[in-house]
């Protein structure tokens, strides 16, 4: 059977983007989707948890093979083993689209396919619609994002992710994308059975301008950042995975040899934030915790300055890269090249750069490391968001073009061990991909078409599989729940908070005074001084709006 796509170009570049997410919409009234029974919603601040409940779908679990890894801690389940392609089931009992057609923009990193391509073809056929695909690049997604929301000729479909939810975008998805709550709130879901089986946390992600609007992939609330590193030359040279902020620059000096073009690492501002135990940067809501009866801001506690000055020691120390530095190039070619010999990234790293070394390297063995606290104690860790990415429909599709996205919906949410989630990920058997030894892999062709597309308009519940690299999918997994079992949740945790327009571009300049600092360029003082300038340019009475939101509705977790 076929892997969830993970490793594919997109969903690594979305999970591990730095960019901040952020939702804001016009007007000062809070709007808050709760993230669980007995929280409290209002369209004029926050909303009741029983207003929130009319809008949910009823979840109803749908489980087709059973993982050999039970989810655990937060993490995603796991499969190590394949399905026979006899035994696939069909989770879809009809072809439920009509024959319409459907205009869809979403972010693609790398060469998009042609257009007419036999994999968007064969997904037309199995689930009864035609689909154009407007890909754009999606480094640059946000801008054209910006000017295609603000024109009258939107597509039938846009996916969001959440860190382009900046600026004038978040008023546009409440007001030019449709209300889905007719067609999925309550038991409406059943006509949707694999959207059902959608854990609920994401759906509550998905409310916006107080309506559901956003289809969700959902996501471990694990950290999914991992310090990977050549667990092969470690073992060769006789290095042991450093247990604490010290060890690691005390390790760092020693591996390090410019005259041999190694260094120890690649830019690790991500692992600092987690060693250190700053609260998430990814969701601004997240910012934002109680610390005894005070609400503090991420860029307002010790812990995140103590994490910018280690980052700092280590550029300091001569042991990081200096492409990193300069910030050019990629990180992953200079560690699977043996340039770097750690560096941070997206989980799905493990299984990609694994898979792609195997032939050209055989010596080559990849690990991460557990996150520890700088001092060598326990990892404070803190909950990601269980979704953030959208499919949302234009508010002026009719009916039966709503109808046909939901049917894409479903079918592309099929789960593990079905036979539309192997299409959906592998594509056509004999075009895209053949069997070798039971196990599904991918053709040139395959590799070039089936890039990550369908599964951002449905997902099913989260899963890690690679029925071709067993042991990456129980490594991947087992790090999720040993770091699972550190993580706690955010006072905001699972909610999606619009902010006040006054106050959208409030925190914009801190990654960039983030990535200045560690480099040398400026200094602790001047993150300080941002600080101060921040509470005084509005971040003492956007404290004072979360925590009437937070008084409202009480903590998530």
């Amino acid at each position: 059977m076929t892997p969830n796509s993970p490793s594919a170009p997109s969903r690594r570049a979305f999970l591990a983007s730095t960019a901040v997410a952020a939702v804001t919409v016009a007007g000062g009234a809070p709007l808050l989707t709760a993230c669980g029974g007995g929280q409290n919603r209002k369209k004029d601040g926050a909303t009741s948890g029983k207003d929130a409940a009319k809008l949910l779908p009823a979840f109803a679990a749908r489980t087709v093979a059973a993982p050999d890894i039970p989810s655990k801690n937060g993490s995603a389940a796991g499969f190590t083993t394949a399905v026979a392609t006899g035994a696939l089931k069909a989770s879809v009992a009809v072809k439920a689209g009509k024959g319409g057609t459907i205009r869809i923009m979403a972010p693609l990193w790398g060469s998009p396919p042609k257009s007419d391509n036999p994999y968007y073809r064969a997904m037309d056929e199995a689930i009864g619609v035609r689909t154009v695909w407007q890909n754009q690049d999606g480094n640059t997604y946000d801008e054209k994002l910006g000017a295609v929301l603000a024109s009258s000729d939107i597509p039938d479909v846009v996916v969001v992710p959440a860190w382009n939810l900046t600026g004038k975008i978040p008023s546009a998805v409440n007001a030019k994308f449709a209300d889905l709550g007719p067609y999925l709130s309550g038991d409406r879901v059943r006509a949707y059975p694999n959207l059902a089986a959608v854990p609920t946390d994401a759906w509550q992600r998905s409310i916006f301008g107080g309506a559901l609007r956003g289809i969700p992939m959902p996501a471990s609330y694990v950290v999914n950042i991992a310090p990977f590193y050549r667990q092969d030359v470690f073992e060769k040279r006789g290095y042991r995975p450093p247990r604490s902020a010290a060890e690691f620059l005390a390790w760092a000096k020693e591996a390090t040899s410019a005259r041999a073009k190694v260094w120890a690492c690649d830019d690790l501002k991500w692992t600092a934030f987690t060693m250190f135990g700053v609260l998430p940067g990814s969701d601004k809501a997240l910012w934002w915790d109680l610390q005894g009866d005070a609400l503090v801001n991420r860029v307002e506690t010790e812990e995140y300055l103590e994490a910018l000055e280690w980052t700092r020691s280590l550029y300091a120390a001569g042991v990081v890269h200096p492409d990193a530095k300069a910030a050019q190039g990629d990180g992953g070619n200079r560690f699977t090249s043996g340039q770097v010999l750690v560096y941070n990234q997206d989980l799905s790293h493990w299984y990609s750069k694994s898979a792609e070394q195997a032939a050209q390297n055989p010596d080559f063995l990849m690990g991460a490391f557990d996150i520890v606290g700088h001092d060598g104690s326990p990892p404070t860790l803190y909950a990601t968001q269980p979704a953030n990415i959208w499919a949302f429909v234009s508010a002026k599709a009719p009916e039966a073009v709503v109808k046909d996205v939901l049917a894409v919906a479903d079918f592309c949410a099929a789960p593990y061990g079905t036979k539309e989630r192997m299409l959906t990920d592998y594509g056509v058997e004999g075009v895209h991909y053949t069997v070798r030894k039971g196990v599904p892999v991918k053709t040139d062709t395959g590799h070039l078409q089936v890039t990550g597309a369908f599964d951002y308009l449905g997902d099913p519940a989260p899963y890690i599989a690679h029925p071709d690299r067993a042991d990456i999918t129980r490594l991947q997994v087992e790090w999720q729940q040993r770091m699972g079992a550190f993580t706690k949740k955010t006072a905001f945790y699972g909610l999606t908070v619009t902010e006040p327009n006054r106050w959208a571009n409030l925190a914009d300049d801190f990654e960039q005074l983030e990535d200045d600092v560690v480099r040398g360029r400026k200094k602790i003082g001047d993150v300080r001084q941002a600080v101060a300038e921040w509470k005084r340019a509005g971040g003492d009475e956007l404290r004072d709006w979360y925590r009437k939101l937070l008084d409202e509705s009480g903590p998530a977790a």
